[in-house]
């Protein structure tokens, strides 16, 4: 049960902050959990919504790449809805049963270039930064973009697990 209630139809919102729940159904095809919390605060969830779209849909990273990060950091928050959200898509690139098994049991058994990205991941979320050896590896397999865009990653769905955990929707 989560501690807001959470705005799963337009008619709860005010007249002039309906266009952002329509605008975040069109762009991802329904109203999704995280946007039913972020929508007390309209404006914010609006850029919040930008921002996931960029991260999805304009970065540079490989879509395996990009689905692994976000994999890899829904489990090491906690946040069963990022998980669960994102195994069709990650399974639509490419991502196997043995990789999904690796990354829930804490990255033992992937593939050097999954793990080196699933070790950032994991680095990033339990102590807010990286060990140098891990910055050079992940900075040597996507370039300096690919990594500051494999950070942004990991910190929109840190974002999301925060606001979707404090309100127990997570």
């Amino acid at each position: 049960m989560s501690r807001v209630p959470l705005i799963t139809d337009r008619e709860q919102l005010d007249p002039n902050d309906r266009p952002t729940f329509d605008a975040i159904v069109q762009s991802r095809g329904s109203m999704l959990r995280p946007f039913e919390a972020l929508l007390h605060a309209p404006a914010l969830a609006t850029r919040v919504a930008d921002l996931g779209h960029a991260i999805r849909f304009e970065s540079h990273l490989s879509d395996v790449d990009r689905e692994l990060v976000t994999l890899a950091t829904g489990h090491s928050q906690g946040c069963a809805f990022i998980w669960e959200s994102h195994l069709e898509a990650a399974r639509s690139v490419g991502i196997g049963n043995d990789m999904l098994a690796a990354l829930q049991a804490g990255g033992t058994g992937l593939d050097p270039r999954a793990s080196a990205l699933a070790r950032l991941v994991q680095e990033l979320c339990e102590t807010g930064g990286v060990a140098d050896e891990t910055f050079r590896t992940a900075r040597e397999l996507v370039g300096t973009q690919g990594f500051i865009e494999l950070v942004l990653t990991v910190g929109y769905y840190t974002m999301l697990a925060y606001a979707m955990s404090a309100v127990e929707a997570c």
